[in-house]
């Protein structure tokens, strides 16, 4: 079988499965049922100074649900713990005596002062724990207290703390990016400028999930009020993945390791993301949607995958994806496919007509026999190769894009003779 263990900035685990820091992480009771179960490590949830306690509201959960899918998006505007810093500390201690082989981060998140950071560093280091994360991405209550994403919206800042950490602790330290910034390569170049052993990204996306019409609020209401929250779950991924890459591929942080976090929730997508150059994957809403037993499919999964493909430990397709994402400037341009359907497996539906012909280019021809039935073939002339018609069809494989040999050599943008910067 395939060989799972990670090793990312110098913290190991028996698999890339980590257990994001959320409410999954809270105490020594869930994590513990999470290492039994068999997850590789956990990061604990974020940690705050001693000082006027957290008070957290009800309810504090929303949800996107689609098509009868529960949670295909998370809403929550939970704070940071809510317990005293000591009972964490000691319970963090006694987790890793007792699961020494598993990845045990902390998250950790204060004010903006060399001395805080200093003394919770301090508090920390002493549990035995394998690292810390620092907590630039929370986008509710604490960024309104000038931490979370306050900080990690600002280059500046997180050079400046990541440079602190460094100086105060001998522990890798992994700093938290958050999504809500308009490039995230400018916060992971400042992590990097100041020292930080990897990055984890993404934290969660600022959102209003759905409005109570009746109330008129958002939800999740408190008292007939609501707030934006923090968004994440299955409907983040395409947002995580292009983030992961633009970091994996920026020359200046391309060999900043990354724990990869957004909608993970199958083996597949912890694949996606180790092909993009993540050391370690983190999870959270699909672990609060099915409980800590998914952890059985998505190892057994990715190794029975790895199986198949001949990687036999998770570094022999680490990275395997970024050499192929690029700008859309060195796309071949002469590079054509069109659609094929295959009669065999066709239900007659419809569906590729009927938005070929309504929303797209007209390429989708329809027929009917004097039986009644119905017969859906492409107009080769007319299809562009946009794949609408292979999206919207039901049935696996019964429409395929073909690649088409029009003998044209390659040709990019950057060499077009329309393009005006040529």
């Amino acid at each position: 079988m395939a060989d799972l263990s990670c090793n990312i900035a110098g913290v190991s685990s028996p698999n890339p499965f980590w257990l994001a820091s959320a409410p999954p992480t809270d105490k020594r009771y869930n994590v513990e049922r999470a290492f039994a179960a068999g997850w590789g490590g956990a990061v604990w949830k974020t940690l705050g100074e001693d000082g006027p306690p957290v008070v957290n509201v009800s309810s504090r959960y929303g949800s996107v649900d689609y098509n009868g899918q529960r949670m295909i998006g998370f809403n929550n505007i939970e704070l940071i713990t809510d317990r005293p810093l000591q009972v964490n500390l000691d319970e963090i201690t006694a987790v890793k005596r007792a699961w020494a082989d598993r990845a045990l981060v902390v998250s950790l998140m204060v004010p903006c002062n060399e001395q805080a950071w200093k003394e919770i560093l301090q508090k920390t280091e002493q549990t035995g724990c394998d690292g810390v994360e620092l907590n630039f991405g929370c986008p509710h209550g604490m960024s309104e207290r000038g931490m979370g994403a306050a900080v990690g919206q600002v280059p500046e800042y997180i050079q400046q703390v990541t440079e602190w950490c460094k100086t105060h602790t001998s522990l890798p330290v992994f700093v938290k990016l958050t999504p809500n910034i308009a490039d995230i390569r400018h916060p992971a170049r400042a992590a990097h400028a100041g020292g930080a052993d990897a990055v984890s990204l993404i934290n969660t996306i600022n959102s209003i999930v759905s409005i109570d019409l009746d109330c008129m609020a958002p939800t999740p209401t408190v008292a007939g009020k609501g707030v934006h929250g923090g968004y994440c779950g299955p409907a983040v991924k395409p947002i995580a993945l292009s983030m992961v890459s633009e970091i994996a591929r920026d020359p200046q942080t391309c060999k900043l390791p990354i724990s990869g976090i957004g909608g993970i929730s199958n083996w597949r997508d912890a694949a996606e993301y180790i092909a993009l150059g993540c050391g370690s994957v983190q999870v959270c809403t699909a672990a609060m949607r099915y409980g800590f037993r998914i952890i059985d499919d998505l190892t057994d999964g990715l190794s029975n995958w790895m199986d198949d493909k001949g990687y036999k430990n998770l570094e022999d397709f680490r990275g395997a994806a970024v050499p192929n994402v690029t700008d859309w400037q060195y796309l071949d341009l002469n590079y054509k496919t069109i659609a094929a359907i295959d009669q065999r497996k066709c239900i007659e539906c419809g569906l590729c007509h009927i938005v070929c012909e309504d929303t797209s280019h007209q390429a989708i021809a329809v027929t009917k026999d004097p039986s009644g039935k119905h017969t859906y073939t492409v107009i080769d002339e007319e299809c562009v190769g946009c794949n609408l018609c292979h999206l919207v069809c039901p049935v696996p494989r019964c429409i395929t894009m073909v690649e088409v040999d029009n003998g044209l050599p390659y040709l990019n943008w950057t060499e077009h003779p329309n393009n005006p910067l040529k």
